[in-house]
């Protein structure tokens, strides 16, 4: 009994040593590598992690993403006030339609004698409850619009955007004036990078094709020679010396920064709008001649 006793009574007094053991290693590796105080160095933090194979690329920009949107607002993501595209709710419907099917937005800030009074917002799609009812006025289609201050944190924004299903918001300055506007897609590609929407065209769908509004969709990586033989002109830059291979290089030299969705540039007869953007490269255009632009 006694010999049992002297066997197992060693191993209860062993388990405190392991637990103190593995304590101390934590603090002793702590203490060498202690945690990020910044958000630069929890940034070096996930760059490392990915280098040891830890997380994957895309996982360590997504987190990047959402560590770096904690302290952005809907000021510095919005698209100004000079670029949006607003519907005059005083227009005939017949321009009113046009601007709708050619911009491709899913949904517009509307107006009412001057772009600063917003009155509401319309969604392309409600447009069709015309066709059954064109008794309908386009005023009775239109939704509540929602404003926030530049100040407005994008962590905040997107809670928002997901607790009260308005996917837009008109952005307001210190004024009280309209800056801008922000989408649930632009402060969700700070996380994800740019988003392709349902107007966004796959990648092996062709580079230049024609569309039903006689206008046609042009991909950014199209070669110029290419763009020239389609369209009967002749592309070149402004400084001859400069070449470029491909139709987005040429547009965003001449245009002097790198395009945005939404922009627009005229070139040889062409009205060339920027649809979809992605790494700093325009991805699609919309291009139309500028004469059938202007009517």
């Amino acid at each position: 009994m006694s010999c049992a006793f002297s066997v197992s009574d060693p191993h209860p007094a062993r388990l405190p040593e392991r637990e103190d053991k593995r304590t101390f290693l934590q603090k002793l590796a702590e203490f060498i590598h202690p945690g990020p105080d910044s958000t630069d160095e929890l940034i070096e933090t996930l760059a490392e992690a990915e280098e040891n194979h830890i997380i994957g690329a895309e996982s360590r920009a997504m987190l990047e993403g959402v560590i770096r949107m904690a302290d952005m607002t809907a000021g510095d993501v919005m698209v100004p006030a000079t670029r949006m595209d607003l519907v005059n709710i005083d227009e005939p419907f017949d321009v009113l339609l046009y601007g709708v099917i050619d911009t491709a937005h899913s949904r517009f800030p509307v107006y009412q004698n001057e772009r600063e009074n917003i009155i509401g917002v319309l969604l392309a799609k409600d447009l069709l409850k015309l066709q059954r009812a064109p008794e309908l006025n386009i005023r009775a289609l239109l939704r509540p619009a929602v404003f926030v201050p530049e100040s407005k944190g994008l962590n905040d924004l997107l809670r928002e955007f997901q607790s009260n299903r308005n996917h837009q918001a008109i952005v307001i300055d210190e004024f009280g004036r309209v800056a801008g506007l922000i989408t649930i897609e632009d402060v969700l590609e700070q996380i994800v990078g740019e988003i392709e929407d349902e107007f966004d065209i796959a990648e092996d769908e062709g580079d230049i094709y024609g569309l039903a509004d006689r206008s046609y969709r042009v991909s950014g990586d199209t070669i110029i020679e290419r763009v020239e033989a389609a369209f009967d002109v002749k592309l070149s830059s402004t400084d001859p010396e400069d070449e470029f291979d491909t139709i987005g290089g040429l547009i965003a030299h001449e245009m002097g920064h790198v395009p945005k969705r939404g922009e627009r540039h005229a070139m040889a007869g062409l009205n060339f709008v920027v649809l979809h953007t992605k790494g700093g490269a325009v991805k699609w255009f919309k291009v139309s001649p500028v004469t059938d632009a202007a009517s």
